[in-house]
């Protein structure tokens, strides 16, 4: 099992496999992608060298992120080959859903376990007000279908934005009330161009928290293989919330995850100041050399990420590793 020198236990690979995305969030590409966004992916022989790799070390889970993932026309391909590996128990999915509704059942028969979808608004013109995409029906009605044809677990997530979203939250809960999904609140997190907008929409997640407590919500206790959300459970409610919340007190305490990005390199923190490049294990099919690299890497990683003091490493975008 990978571990660091504070005892960690990393068995949660989050795998980017693009950084290009067809939405301008306001909070990661307003402007869309800049000209400069690298295209030279992982090939789907390196992904299958990778995940291997990580299977040896230990790792149960693979969540795919970008960017937008599904830009990736081999994103079905990429997903069965992630299940097929020895070891890997899970496949989880991040997306932004535009293609939901044509593709969701392709990523169900290729082994898809768990979907995370981003919908920072229940109201349509809210939604193309923060995203710049006019496709809230198209990407709700693809929830549905994913919901109906049994994928495992499906949550849905929201970046908190004080002047946009913040005064409609009922509406989440609204939706939840019959819907067993979990919706999940993130904290805007600051990255390397967006401070100005950092300062005007930050919500500190502890507030919402001690609302949900002070209304009858109840923690429930995460499996090991879970990512950092805490998650909150009513009686009344057939969904659940959870929180994301990275500027809380000891948020890094219970790490378990690791990124690689589309272009090969090993990030231990989302705010890492570089990415570590393993690309070469992978193209020569080289499990042993990636994963005696990949433990000594993981070895050094650092106790935080220093979030709280405006550190934000190499992040310039959240796009560049999918969160």
């Amino acid at each position: 099992m990978l571990h660091d020198s504070l005892g960690r236990r990393f068995h949660y690979l989050r795998l980017s496999i693009t950084e290009l995305c067809n939405f301008r969030c306001n909070y990661c590409l307003p402007d869309g992608n800049p000209c400069d966004t690298p295209k030279d992916n992982l090939s789907k022989d390196e992904i299958r060298t990778l995940v291997a790799t990580f299977a040896k070390l230990g790792t149960s889970k693979v969540r795919i992120t970008g960017g937008e993932p599904a830009l990736r026309k081999d994103l079905p391909d990429i997903i069965e080959i992630c299940k097929n590996t020895p070891g890997i128990k899970k496949v989880a999915l991040t997306t932004n859903g535009f293609s939901l509704k044509r593709q969701i059942h392709d990523f169900k028969q290729a082994g898809l376990d768990a979907l995370n979808v981003s919908a920072d608004s229940l109201d349509p013109r809210m939604f193309a007000a923060i995203t710049g995409k006019d496709t809230l029906e198209d990407i709700m009605q693809g929830i549905d279908m994913a919901l109906g044809c049994g994928i495992q677990t499906v949550k849905l997530n929201t970046v908190m934005l004080k002047q946009f979203n913040l005064a409609d939250m009922q509406q989440f809960f609204t939706f939840i009330k019959d819907t067993p999904v979990t919706w999940r609140f993130i904290e805007l997190m600051q990255t390397g161009n967006n401070q100005q907008f950092f300062n005007q929409n930050h919500v500190a997640g502890d507030s919402l928290k001690n609302n949900l407590l002070a209304q009858g919500w109840q923690r429930v206790i995460a499996p090991k293989h879970a990512g950092p959300a805490q998650e909150f459970s009513h009686a009344d409610y057939a969904g659940r919330i959870g929180l994301i919340m990275p500027y809380s007190k000891d948020f890094c305490q219970t790490c378990n995850r690791l990124r690689v990005s589309s272009q090969g390199k090993l990030h231990l923190c989302l705010f890492a100041d570089q990415g570590l490049d393993i690309r070469h294990h992978l193209s020569a099919n080289d499990i042993q050399g990636a994963s005696t690299a990949i433990s000594q890497l993981v070895a050094g990683k650092t106790a935080g990420h220093n979030l709280q003091q405006g550190f934000t490493g190499a992040t310039q975008q959240l796009a560049m590793l999918g969160g």
